[in-house]
Formats: structure tokens, sequence, C-alpha cells
């Protein structure tokens, strides 16, 4: 196996290789404030499988440029123009090969929206949901969304230029533009779908490819109904559903990131890799 850095359309990313010849190329697109290398561990595992991986950071996050130099890099811009464009460069560099995606959080947004493209063999979604703020459950919990969202988040980048999400407990810095989106997307009762300029159900209505949605039980945000929410909206594509709970996992709590961590490889990793295996024998002649 190997691995090397690449860089796409001003995105950092790196190439996952098998030792032989791969079977296919899964395209992992993170999600928010999530860097490339929280991936890298599932990335190494479907190359121990055969299948080429890519991981990368979103524009003004992480190796992808500082969030304080691309303030104005906001959601929209990583679903419309950063998911097609290392889901093209995949691609271009394999092909013939089917050509398959996981998408974490906005990443399952972006495919869900069809921005992987009509040359996706088959797509996952793990913790993807209608990320409407009102559906947090839990009082707190969506108190504090609410404020940092609405509140911290955007104070902070007025005298920093970028938000400090690291700090505020959300992951990785990220541009203003980002958390204004997230914030204005999340107010709506049907997230981004809610949102005109998107075109949310006519773009989801045209994705025909398999999918598998993966909820987990105890997600704080993405719960079921809210993951569910956001599978109904592939009218036309072949939805499998499944959810996971931290019993099976073998672990006290799985969360909104969970699924990718290392801890999850025994017992929830072999599911997805099974379900990605059989697209790709579908698809290959």
């Amino acid at each position: 196996m190997r691995n090397s850095s690449i860089e796409i359309a001003g995105l950092a990313g790196t190439l996952f290789e098998p030792a032989g010849e791969p079977a296919a190329v899964v395209v992992i697109h993170p999600a928010t404030a999530t860097p490339a290398g929280f991936y890298a561990a599932f990335a190494t595992y479907l190359t121990e499988n055969g299948i080429a991986a890519i991981t990368y950071d979103y524009r003004g996050t992480g190796r992808s440029g500082s969030p304080r130099d691309h303030r104005d890099a906001g959601m929209r811009q990583w679903i419309e123009q950063d998911v097609p464009a290392v889901t093209a460069w995949a691609a271009g560099r394999f092909p013939g090969l089917p050509q398959l995606a996981v998408g974490h959080s906005v990443g399952g947004h972006a495919l869900a929206l069809g921005r992987g493209g009509p040359g996706l063999t088959a797509f996952a979604l793990v913790a993807s949901h209608v990320a409407s703020i009102a559906a947090v459950p839990g009082r707190i919990e969506r108190l504090r969304v609410r404020l940092v969202l609405s509140v911290l988040g955007p104070a902070l980048a007025a005298v920093l230029g970028y938000v400090p999400a690291r700090r505020l407990g959300l992951g990785e810095d990220i541009p203003v533009a980002a958390v204004r989106q997230w914030s204005g997307w999340g107010r709506l009762p049907e997230y981004l779908f809610s949102d005109p300029e998107m075109r949310g159900a006519e773009r989801a209505a045209e994705v025909t490819q398999p999918v598998l949605v993966i909820g987990l039980s105890d997600d704080p945000w993405a719960t079921q109904a809210q993951v569910d929410r956001l599978a109904e909206r592939l009218v036309n594509a072949s939805v499998e559903r499944r959810i996971f709970t931290p019993a099976e996992a073998g672990v006290n709590r799985i969360g909104h990131h969970g699924f990718m961590r290392r801890s999850a490889r025994e017992t929830l990793w072999p599911e997805l890799l099974t379900w990605l295996q059989k697209r790709i024998a579908n698809a290959t002649p």
C-alpha cells in the first residue's frame, strides 16, 4: 500500500492505493470542521481490502488553506465546487473503475444533492440528516447549538476573521461564510431544502444510484428521524437504511463521529465494506 499527497483545484488531499490494482475508488467527503486526517484509518482499511481511497479538506479548512484567508468559503461552495472537483479528479485518475463515495454529515448532503456526479456507482451517507436546529433533541443541547452558531461564532469571527471552532468544541477552525451558512440553513424548517437557491428537492430527486444511509442511535444531532427525513428526499434512488447502536459497535458511545473512528474497525466498518463490495461486483463487467 502507498499514500501520496495530492492537490485538486486548490484542495489538499491524500490518495491511498492498495498494493495491487484497485477494484474501485472511494472518495471520502468529510463532515464540517473535520480534517482529512480523521478519515485516514478508514481509508487505509479500504486499501487493505483492495480499494483505492481519497481523503481531502474543504476549502478554508485543514490543509486546504487557512479559514482567515478563505473567509468567503461557505458550505454551498464545498457542496457545489469542492465535492464535484474531487469526484472528477478521482474519475480521471482511475478511468474505467467503479466510482463510489462515502459522505459524512455535510459530505453526505452534497452526495444527496447529486454533487458526486451521475458517474457514481453508489454512495453511502454517514450521519447525514436534515440539520434543522429546532429538531436537535434536548433543550440544553439545542440552546448550545444556537448559541455557538448564531452568537459566539459570528461574534468571534468579527474579531478574528474566522470561526475558532476548535475552541468552541466543534472541531477544526472554519471560515466565517461556512458558519453563517450553517446557522442560516439550521434555522430553516427543512435545512438547505428550504433554501430555494439550492434546489434541494429537485436535485435529490435526480439521484438514482444505490444509497446506503447510516445512522447512529446516540447521535445528538443526526437523530434517526432527521436521518430518515434526508433519506426520504431520495425518491428515485434505491435506498437501504441501517442504524447502529453503541452495543453493536462495542463502545459506550458512537455519537456523530464515532462510526469513522478506528474503534469501529472490527464491528461497524465490515458492514459498510461489504455493501461497497457488492456494489463494486455489480458494476464490474
